[in-house]
């Protein structure tokens, strides 16, 4: 069986019980070296996830019999690596345990409500910025090619210079960090991040 579970911003301590549950269970734990060093006292297979899906969907195929458990930051479904397990075995042979987004995180923390918000992501695409400026509110999962700072440029660039940027940096971790940032001010580079865009604070 295949089962996807959601880790989560980043601590364990925001997993669910079922997902952790079928961690223990599984024969084999796939994930990010950063989500298996978590699970220091698992006692079965390791795989490490890397840049190559296809050959990890092959990989995953031929785990007949074995209780594989891949470890999906956030929340599986999205933007998360559920997707492509759910398109290429199924969803009759992939059980999904839902994670908290680092959107949901960022909200809580901050208090936005999520009732009208639009969900997207700069992750791997070029960005809609007229459609971001449309938005009254939007919740995007940024990557290293457009974070906040592009983000920003792209908002000051079509007179949307006093939006709202909430910026939540290292969620759940240590050195987690929240800024709110007009678009026209924000001029640094973030790490690992999720950001809000509001047309009034």
């Amino acid at each position: 069986m295949l089962t996807v579970v959601g880790m989560g911003p980043a601590s364990l301590g925001l997993m669910t019980p079922m997902a952790l549950e079928a961690v223990k269970q599984a024969d084999v734990l796939v994930g990010g070296k950063r989500h298996l060093a978590q699970f220091e006292d698992f006692v079965g297979e390791r795989h490490a996830l890397d840049a190559d899906i296809p050959g990890l969907m092959r990989w995953i195929a031929a785990q007949q019999g074995r209780r594989v458990v891949v470890l999906a930051s956030g929340d599986p479904l999205f933007y998360g690596i559920g997707k492509r397990l759910v398109a290429e075995f199924g969803i009759a042979q992939v059980r999904i345990i839902p994670g908290i987004s680092a959107v949901q995180y960022l909200c809580a923390q901050t208090g936005i409500d999520m009732n009208d918000i639009w969900l997207t992501s700069s992750h791997g695409r070029d960005v809609d910025f007229s459609a971001l400026v449309r938005s009254a509110k939007t919740a995007m999962v940024t990557d290293t090619r457009c974070g906040p700072r592009e983000i920003a440029a792209g908002l000051v660039a079509r007179g949307a210079g006093e939006r709202w940027l909430v910026i939540g940096e290292n969620l759940a971790m240590d050195n987690e960090r929240i800024h709110w940032l007009k678009a026209r001010d924000v001029s640094e580079q973030y790490e690992m991040n999720v950001v809000v865009i509001l047309n009034e604070r």
